[in-house]
């Protein structure tokens, strides 16, 4: 991967290694890891959930094979964005080849709309796509054993006071978690940076989510809380953290510049796990980011990062 990417284009090729792989011949793993016998007996403290495409030099590129090298380096998650364009068939070997390895299964994208405006609009417009993503992302929670999916809920309208539409936004969210709550399934709504990445999201705030999922008021509305578009959009991480820790389920991490690996950038990860370990989190922090080299020096400089980040 390249060493700075844009989101669109990190999902763009993430989707295109998923999309390729499935009929790829399936590469050895216990060749792949060879000269790794220590991983094997790695514990790390918290959930980290790497994503398909990440250790395809060590692993191969099929995705289940990548799954099991996961598991062999200690990994306990796994998160795919796109699991919504497998199959039913595939997304239910996905669920099965997790349980055997012992693994959650992280978030998938249920909505993502990064400029059309979408939950912010009033009316029923919106309202019979929303039912059908809903009916959708549980019918693949289910097959997948997933707990979590992401919503990005759209651009806002230039020409409608915000406060209307951060109202238009929570009847939204509580249409959606009418259709999500009996199925135990719960958003995660993802505030993106404005300045590097995402202009003219609606959420970039966690203070703005968390506010959002307090009005919403449902166990299936709550924040994941990106940890690289954080780090962009307000700093501050482990204060806000603490003042959202009610409504955060999920959080995804990536070292700021460059959204790589934990130690390439300016975030101080050790801390910050440490301070999400102490709190009692038990859910799944996501690496969604790339790898800062390629081949398997990159893979491996990745696993390396979280043992060293995880170490405290």
């Amino acid at each position: 991967m390249l060493v700075v990417m844009e989101r669109r284009e990190f999902i763009k090729g993430t989707a295109g290694v998923l999309a390729s792989s499935t009929g790829v011949a399936r590469a050895s793993v216990a060749k792949s890891n060879a000269g790794s016998k220590a991983s094997k007996s790695r514990r790390f403290q918290l959930n980290y959930a790497p994503h398909l495409g990440m250790f395809t030099t060590h692993a191969g590129a099929d995705p289940f094979d990548q799954l099991r090298f996961m598991a062999d380096e200690g990994f306990t998650a796994f998160e795919e964005n796109w699991m919504v364009n497998y199959s039913p068939a595939e997304q239910e070997k996905f669920g099965k080849t997790l349980d055997e390895l012992g693994m959650q299964m992280g978030v998938f994208v249920a909505h993502a709309s990064f400029s059309d405006i979408t939950f912010a609009a009033s009316g029923s417009s919106f309202r019979e796509r929303l039912k059908k993503e809903m009916q959708s992302a549980c019918e693949v929670a289910a097959r997948v054993g997933a707990k979590w999916c992401t919503v990005v809920p759209g651009g806002y309208d230039k020409g409608v006071e915000w406060d209307y539409q951060t109202a238009n936004v929570i009847d939204n969210l509580r249409f959606a978690a009418d259709i999500l709550e009996p199925a135990g399934l719960t958003m995660v709504l993802e505030p993106l940076n404005p300045w590097r990445d995402h202009a003219g999201c609606f959420l970039t705030k966690v203070s703005q989510a968390y506010m959002i999922c307090r009005a919403v008021n449902s166990p299936s509305v709550k924040v994941l809380d990106d940890l690289y578009h954080q780090q962009i959009t307000e700093g501050n991480l482990i204060p806000n953290i603490d003042a959202a820790y009610g409504e955060i389920a999920y959080f995804q991490v990536g070292d700021n510049p460059g959204r790589n690996e934990p130690g390439t950038g300016e975030i101080n990860f050790k801390n910050v796990f440490k301070h999400i370990h102490a709190k009692g989190f038990t859910g799944v922090i996501g690496m969604e980011h790339g790898n800062s080299m390629g081949g398997k020096e990159g893979e491996r400089a990745v696993i390396d990062a979280y043992a060293a980040a995880d170490s405290f």
